[in-house]
């Protein structure tokens, strides 16, 4: 199988990317979604892998500011929260994909208001 990686990668709008794959596969994100997935330190605790980011705590308003390829294995989103130290490698991507193929039971999207964004468990 090739490395995959996306041919393209579209905003759709600030709350939604579109990312196709060179094997043909297509997603679309929910910004919130991938806000909620973080893979940075901050989000994810370094030595359990345990999630920090409370499920849910994410709006769904949150936006895509802008969004650089890493190298040629990564993206590195900012988002409207302000967070902007996660690098999304394009393995974490495809394994996040919200499509229903990848994710049969689908997303629950958040309320678009969940009070402050990005609270963290402690």
């Amino acid at each position: 199988m090739p490395y995959l990686m996306p041919t393209k990668i579209k905003r759709v709008s600030p709350n939604r990317t579109d990312v196709t794959w060179n094997d043909g596969h297509f997603g679309s994100y929910p910004s919130w979604y991938l806000r909620e997935n973080c893979p940075c330190a901050d989000c994810v605790d370094e030595f359990t892998g345990e999630k920090k980011i409370v499920p849910g705590s994410i709006p769904a308003s949150l936006e895509r500011v802008h969004v650089a390829l890493v190298g040629n294995y990564a993206l590195q989103f900012n988002w409207s929260d302000g967070h902007n130290t996660g690098i999304y490698s394009f393995d974490l991507l495809r394994d996040l994909c919200p499509c229903p193929e990848c994710l049969p039971g689908g997303l629950k999207e958040p309320a678009e208001d969940t009070g402050k964004p990005g609270s963290f468990e402690v």
